[in-house]
């Protein structure tokens, strides 16, 4: 799929972003409409290829919904000069419709999901090879997973949209359990519809594994281990054949060796096309999150590490008496060239770089590495190629080692599968290791898990989603734990601030008669 970008282009422009607004009866013969539409295999292929290019909107992973899942957790924080910005990173909601905070998630969800609706309504029609037909359709239910699923994370609500619709929709009440239920059908239909790979022209595409492992997670948010460990261990079964951990752990964040083993599902993020990300020729495929964390006069730096994860990284020495590398790949901070003395330092095209005044003087000034672009070129800007990785294998060993637990078996059971991630990073067996006592008990090796999920996964997008299943947002015990690692969560309150409140133009188009269809979450 990393090739494909001017079909993808293509796709667009006939699929659009609206709906049929009825305005019209008469059909220009020149433009392609769903009576013209919507005929052949090859229509089939343009709309699923259509349904993949909405990830390249900011209000998905490109850009917005990494300050959601990074910074709103305890791993970031922003000190953006855009001060509504900044708050709705530290739970400082007061205008619901702010677009970047709030309403640009809800539109680009449920634009990608209507995307998504017009293929599995429109292809089951087209006379085609059945083989490839369920395929088409297996795609577009993945995808239609994946953005309800960010609905049930953001929102723990919405409205369950499962057919195209109009202007005149009036959108109401669908509940968490209902969206997760749909997930669940879309991902078991993906599942067993998917291919396990593809040739080198279609990667990028969602794959069996990425169904499953997605379902997995899915089961897990709500508690539902059992299912989920059984959707994992498919993925677990083929390592090495299929799946694995690849030896050089940083070449995940960058562009130089993509959809490698250890990619379950991808972004193809390209810097090919330099436009806007509008739905026309000149439409980007950068990955732009690049440019809002690096530090300032190299991007925006409007994200920022938490420092005590550089303080917990700095806890525990590889076997080799060396720091641990994932903290120099991952956040860059004052004293990092010191704790590093045998890495290059070399840092956007700066021989002997150390930290700069300019990018703050408080210890909290910690910059976010994890897929930054220093390694090839000297400035940030809106087209970083770095595909992103939504899962990959390692997330799905640490899941799974959860799921163990979760299910009665042994720490020791589980801790071979984050052992592996651990020995990847040069790190000693959790056995071997001062972390050994976790190893004693379920909830002692939870806790520790907590950690190891973060020092491998920061900045991936899932802190958010692993504090709301581990319960640490429902509690005051797990908010005090929060407090002492950001300061942010003193804003936090509890039955409310788990989730976003629904943009108020969303609560306001849905009311009939003076009653909101689509009623606003619990004490907003």
């Amino acid at each position: 799929m990393k090739k494909i970008y001017g079909l993808l282009i293509a796709s667009t422009l006939m699929l659009g972003t609206g709906c049929d607004s009825g305005l019209l009866d008469i059909e220009n013969p020149n433009e392609v409409t769903n009576t013209t539409y919507w005929l052949s295999a090859d229509d089939a292929q343009a709309g699923v290829n259509a349904c993949y290019s909405f990830l390249y909107k900011e209000g998905t992973w490109m850009r917005w919904l990494s300050f959601r899942y990074d910074l709103t957790s305890d791993e970031g924080w922003s000190s953006s000069p855009w001060i509504e910005l900044g708050d709705w990173t530290r739970f400082l909601y007061n205008n619901y419709n702010f677009y970047e905070g709030n309403n640009v998630h809800w539109e680009h969800c449920y634009v990608g999901i209507f995307r998504c609706n017009q293929v599995l309504k429109n292809v089951p029609g087209i006379e085609m090879d059945e083989t490839l037909k369920n395929q088409a359709l297996a795609e577009a239910s993945f995808l239609r997973a994946l953005w309800y699923f960010q609905v049930n994370l953001l929102w723990e609500k919405g409205t369950l949209i499962l057919e195209p619709q109009d202007a005149n929709y009036i959108p109401s009440d669908a509940s968490e359990a209902e969206i997760w239920e749909q997930i669940e059908s879309d991902l078991l239909f993906a599942r067993d519809n998917l291919k396990e790979s593809y040739d080198a022209a279609n990667l990028g595409r969602a794959t069996k594994g990425a169904a499953k492992a997605l379902l997995g997670k899915a089961y897990m948010q709500q508690g539902k281990f059992a299912e989920a460990k059984a959707e994992l261990e498919w993925l677990i079964s083929r390592e090495n054949a299929l799946y694995g951990l690849i030896s050089n752990r940083e070449d995940n964040f960058t562009h130089l060796d993509e959809n490698n083993k250890e990619g379950i599902f991808e972004i193809q993020f390209s810097d090919v096309n330099k436009g806007g990300t509008g739905n026309d020729a000149s439409m980007a495929f950068g990955f732009q999150r690049t440019q809002f964390y690096a530090p300032s006069g190299i991007g925006w730096g409007d994200g920022k590490a938490r420092r005590w994860l550089v303080d917990e990284f700095l806890k525990e020495k590889r076997a080799d008496g060396q720091n641990d590398l994932r903290l120099y790949a991952s956040i860059l901070y004052r004293g990092f060239s010191e704790d590093f003395p045998e890495q290059p330092v070399k840092y956007y095209g700066v021989e002997n770089a150390d930290w700069n005044d300019s990018w703050g003087t408080d210890p909290e000034d910690c910059y976010i590495r994890k897929y930054n672009t220093s390694y090839y070129r000297d400035v940030e800007d809106y087209y970083a190629p770095n595909n992103y990785r939504i899962m990959r294998y390692a997330d799905i060993l640490m899941n799974y080692a959860e799921c163990i637990v979760e299910t009665g078996g042994t720490p020791a059971d589980a801790a071979v599968h984050v052992d592996k991630v651990r020995e990847r990073a040069g790190m000693s067996k959790l056995a071997d290791s001062q972390w050994s006592d976790c190893l004693n008990s379920k909830d002692a090796f939870m806790k520790r898990l907590q950690i190891e999920r973060t020092l491998e996964l920061c900045f991936e997008g899932w802190r958010w989603a692993d504090l709301k299943r581990w319960g640490l947002l429902d509690a005051q015990a797990g908010i005090d734990e929060l407090k002492a690692r950001d300061r942010d969560f003193d804003n936090f309150r509890i039955g409310k601030h788990r989730r976003m409140p629904i943009p108020t133009i969303e609560v306001e188009i849905s009311t009939v008669d003076d009653v909101p269809q689509l009623t606003q979450n619990p004490a907003y």
